[in-house]
This record gives C-alpha cells, sequence and structure tokens, in this order.
C-alpha cells in the first residue's frame, strides 16, 4: 500500500501566526499528535508536535539548568529552550525541518521514517502543497483495508511452492527440519523448530499466504 491509500485528507493545519494554546486544544480535540504549519498559499512551513509543547511554562515542565553550566556552554541553546518554553506563537515553537513524503511513497518507506526520525506523522506533499498526513493511526487502515479476492481453488502444489519460496527468504527458518503438506488449501506444519519463536513465524507464515484454508501446526520445538 502507498500513501496516499491510508493518509488523512484535508490536514487539520494551523498557520505561523496562530496561537500555542489554540494549538493544544486542537491536539487534544481532534486526538493528533502533531499538526502542520502552512503559510497563505497551502505550503507546508514547519509542524508543531506533542514533544514542542512539552517543556512549557503554563504546565511547570520548563527545564530548568544550573546556571554555573552556562559559563561552559554555549548561550544559544540556552535562548532557545526559553523561547520554546515561553514563547506564545507557533513559529517560535514550531519544527521547521520537516520530514515529509510524496502520496506514492510505499507504506514501508513510511514506518522506516518513523523508526529512523523517531516521529509519529509525516505530511505527504505533492508539487510543494501538503495534501495530506499519515501517522502511526494511519497504518491501522492497512490492516482494515478490503483485500482482493482470492480464487481459494489454487492447486495445493503452488500453495505449497509458495510458502516455501516465502520461508527460503528468511534466516530464521531451518528448511532442512521442516516438512510442509497441503491437501484442500489445509497445511500441515511438521518437524523440528529451534525455538518458539521460529515455530510462530513458520505459522503466520502459513496463515498469512493467499489461499490457504486452514493450517495445522505440529511443529515441535527442539529443547536443549
Amino acid at each position: 500500500m502507498l500513501a496516499r491509500d491510508v493518509m488523512s485528507s484535508p490536514v487539520i493545519t494551523v498557520k505561523p501566526g496562530s496561537s500555542v494554546k489554540d494549538v493544544a486544544k486542537i491536539l487534544i480535540d481532534n486526538r493528533i499528535s502533531a499538526v502542520p504549519v502552512v503559510d497563505e498559499a497551502n505550503r507546508l512551513v514547519g509542524i508543531i508536535t506533542e514533544g514542542d509543547l512539552s517543556r512549557r511554562v503554563e504546565a511547570g515542565t520548563e527545564r530548568e539548568r544550573p546556571r554555573w553550566l552556562a559559563a561552559f556552554a554555549a548561550e544559544e541553546p540556552f535562548a532557545d529552550e526559553y523561547v520554546k518554553a515561553h514563547a506564545s506563537k507557533v513559529s517560535d515553537v514550531m519544527s521547521k525541518a520537516v520530514i515529509t513524503a510524496a502520496p506514492d511513497t510505499p507504506l514501508d518507506k513510511i514506518v522506516a521514517l518513523f523508526e529512523g526520525h523517531a516521529i509519529k506523522s509525516v505530511p505527504i506533499t505533492e508539487n510543494g502543497d501538503l495534501v495530506g498526513i499519515v501517522n502511526r493511526a494511519s497504518l491501522l487502515l492497512a490492516l482494515t483495508a478490503d483485500q482482493p479476492s482470492v480464487d481459494l481453488r489454487i492447486a495445493d502444489g503452488a500453495l505449497r511452492d509458495s510458502l516455501l519460496e516465502q520461508l527460503k527468504g528468511q534466516p530464521w527458518v531451518h528448511m532442512s527440519l521442516l516438512d510442509v503438506t497441503v491437501r484442500d488449501g489445509i497445511v500441515d506444519l511438521s518437524g523440528v523448530a529451534l525455538s518458539q519463536s521460529e515455530k510462530n513465524a513458520i505459522r503466520a507464515a502459513a496463515e498469512s499466504t493467499p489461499g490457504v484454508r486452514a493450517v495445522n501446526d505440529k511443529l515441535v520445538v527442539r529443547c536443549w
């Protein structure tokens, strides 16, 4: 699936001149963790997240630094922290370096952005315009989306070949210890797995193979 298949659109946005308090209310009322910031032409100029509002003087969470530390460190970071904690306008609090993606970005690439940048939302832009946003909750749509119907009359041999081909590419499976038979779309797994995790993964692979009607898991976990 692609970003366009699960992204939220139209997107809730704010302007650089919006107030921080208004943003906090938007996050709470809409149960979201981030709001893109756009200019008058709907061009993305920043994003403001829960994290940007976590150190605020109103909540008593402003970061406190020992006074002696200022004598040994650059002044700019302290000033920036003060702005984050006290500023009333979005333009002063928002993150300007925004990680974005295109509508045709595969979802696995979106997840990689979440993990690689420790973020929860990725704005989706097209030709510079904000067209959607994907967050972690959006990925749940991929789980609930209707899948294409599968012809359950796939030959048993083809089902077995499909499962074995999928397993061969996995580093955790020990093919020489595994026996797979298929009859009337029902998969029988037998043999030995070297761990409970391997046993579970093989069963999951079988259950998720298109055309499989049921799985009989008879694998034995080797006890050392």
